[in-house]
């Protein structure tokens, strides 16, 4: 029988000690990702010169990520946080633009528009989000798939209705972007975790930025990584800012972002497509498994699985080596690449007892 490539990851990149169904909060690390990072901290710890970091491996995690969002790499910033990246989107707004965006939506997407404290802010259900836009709506915040029960945002309706009204749209594809399709370029700002399913360390995050878009973000901490010639603005001020999202660039954890290089390598050589189908097959055998012992689900059909009502018995599944996790009062589960069926049999197996 043909081995299929996410066996062959699977096979040769991981080796948890649990059953780990909590890629929500982390996902697992690919030993290659591990061993670059491990590499070049050898390398710092010997003084040699390449443990300073090496910038092509940043430049190759920008290009593997601009390949999975379907953008070119000129639309793709790279920093260390989501609410880094949704901060430059809050400051490109005037006085009391509004801001509409989930209830319940995760922190990093709504504190930096919220905390600025001369925005108005309007928080309506996920399932209403594309018919609360109205005129008048500056942004449209949201993730594709909300963090706390896993359900999918309606993404064609919401683009569609901020479009008929002229509202910008930022997505946060977090809890999805390695296993859920992302097409960044429909979207005038994406953020994206990557310690999350797209397996990277912490310490990596990208955001993309459509061209008309990118005439309306501040340039809030310029140095030279910013520059459209890094080397030639080591000292100095900053002459001439990157001539793309480049620009918007920070300051990145160089062992982070070693290893993010190997991350996505792995997940092109999966393919999202693939990633799709095993990761929701499995959350799919999850849910009815989660029936037969009598714990109703949030429907859907999405890699992460939440019960709930349920979230007290994660510690109870983390003690016999199960790894989820207690959201909002939510039994929450993900599935990625590197879960199988024993897994979802093995978590079955300690809620019934």
């Amino acid at each position: 029988m043909e081995t299929s490539a996410i066996d062959r990851i699977r096979a040769s990149e991981f080796a948890s000690e649990t059953t780990y169904l909590d890629t929500s909060t982390c996902g697992l690390l690919p030993r290659s990702a591990a061993d670059a990072v491990k590499a070049l901290a050898d390398d710092g710890a010997a003084g040699r010169r390449q443990g300073a970091g090496d910038g092509e491996a940043v430049s190759a995690a920008r290009d593997g990520f601009a390949r999975l969002a379907g953008v070119g790499s000129g639309r793709v910033a790279v920093g260390g946080s989501v609410a880094a990246h949704v901060g430059l989107v809050a400051a490109s707004l005037p006085p009391g633009a509004e801001v509409l965006a989930p209830t319940g939506e995760f922190s990093s997407v709504v504190s930096p528009f919220a905390l600025r404290g001369d925005l108005r802010m309007r928080y309506v259900p996920l399932a209403g989000l594309a018919d609360a836009v109205r005129p008048g709506t500056a942004v449209v915040a949201f993730s594709a798939v909300q963090s706390s029960d896993g359900r999918v945002a309606d993404l064609d309706a919401i683009r569609a209705a901020a479009a008929a009204h002229g509202a910008r749209t930022l997505l946060d594809a977090s809890q999805s972007a390695g296993w859920l399709p992302l097409d960044a370029g429909a979207y005038d700002y994406t953020v994206t975790g990557g310690y999350k399913f797209l397996l990277c360390p912490r310490g990596t995050s990208f955001l993309t930025v459509t061209e008309e878009a990118q005439e309306h973000l501040p340039v809030l901490s310029p140095g030279m990584a910013a520059s459209e010639d890094p080397w030639g603005s080591v000292y100095g001020p900053v002459e001439r800012l990157a001539g793309d999202a480049r620009r918007f660039d920070e300051p990145v954890s160089f062992l982070s972002y070693h290893g993010a290089e190997q991350s996505l390598r792995l997940l092109a050589e999966a393919g999202t497509g693939a990633v799709r189908a095993h990761t929701t097959g499995l959350a799919a055998r999850f849910r009815d498994g989660l029936a037969s012992l009598g714990h109703a689900a949030v429907p859907g059909d999405s890699a992460i699985v939440a019960v709930p009502g349920l979230g007290d018995r994660a510690s109870r599944l983390a003690a016999a080596g199960v790894m989820v996790s207690d959201r909002a009062g939510n039994l929450r589960a993900a599935f990625h690449l590197y879960n199988t069926e024993a897994d979802v049999d093995r978590a079955l197996d300690v809620l019934s007892g």
